[in-house]
């Protein structure tokens, strides 16, 4: 009863499906310095860097467009891989930077951009960061939104927290209306969502082969004046850090 309740007003309100999260307001700016901070070009100048989770390519090759050694972006999807090589031909750094679905080569940084709330098993991408980093080597995260940002849903977000007020059945079967793929949880949509939280990241990076160099929780603009370490998984926009690895792997 509940659900098919929630699914009605979900139909009324959204009959179609709503303005996703776009990166519009990453137009004609680069995006992982916008996340990551002006400083990273300067810290991955001549250094080997890993993209995980590279999608387009952009990142990659403003990577490699701003002093970057050599540049990998590492993506499943072989669709994107296509779109990011081409983009590294026509910005004129094919050569040091390359797109794959895996690599074995070790890296002295690794960068990840809006992918922890996505994978599926975040705890397993620490260990495989860590195994691909050189000694000394450094992983370079932004993230979000996350799970209690009011848009923390993604395309579930048909309003504020609406992803936090309806049962994930009556969400998903509302999505199935306007999406084909048979996806019957948050896991299994497109990019899928792990429901990942400030805290439970530190908690994985406690347990992981990493220390944390620095985490940032960044203030949503709106309700900076509200941000605190009480009220920060609601009113943080995303979250960004610096992790190296606690016991550096051997030469």
């Amino acid at each position: 009863m509940l659900e098919q309740a929630q699914y009605r007003i979900l139909r009324r309100i959204s009959p179609q499906e709503p303005r996703s999260l776009s990166g519009d307001v990453y137009k004609g700016r680069i995006k992982v310095k916008v996340l990551l901070g002006d400083a990273l070009f300067d810290e991955l100048r001549e250094k080997v860097v890993i993209d995980l989770g590279c999608g387009e390519g952009d990142d990659a090759v403003a990577l490699a467009k701003n002093g970057a050694l050599r540049v990998m972006g590492i993506d499943i999807r072989e669709s994107l891989l296509e779109r990011a090589r081409l983009k590294a031909r026509r910005r004129g750094v094919e050569e040091i930077c390359h797109f794959c679905t895996y690599t074995d080569e070790k890296a002295d940084a690794i960068v990840s951009i809006d992918a922890f709330e996505h994978f599926s098993d975040p705890a397993s991408i620490l260990l495989t960061m860590a195994s691909l980093l050189k000694p000394r080597g450094s992983l370079y995260a932004s993230f979000g939104p996350i799970w209690y940002h009011p848009l923390g849903g993604h395309l579930f977000s048909v309003f504020p927290w609406a992803h936090l007020l309806f049962s994930e059945k009556a969400l998903i079967r509302w999505r199935s209306d306007i999406r084909s793929d048979g996806a019957t949880r948050f896991g299994e949509v497109e990019g899928g969502l792990n429901q990942m939280t400030i805290a439970r990241f530190e908690k994985l990076v406690k347990r992981s082969p990493f220390v944390v160099d620095s985490l940032e929780a960044v203030p949503i603009r709106r309700l900076r004046l509200l941000h605190n370490r009480f009220t920060r998984e609601f009113t943080t926009s995303i979250v960004r850090c610096k992790l190296t690895l606690a016991h550096p792997n051997p030469a």
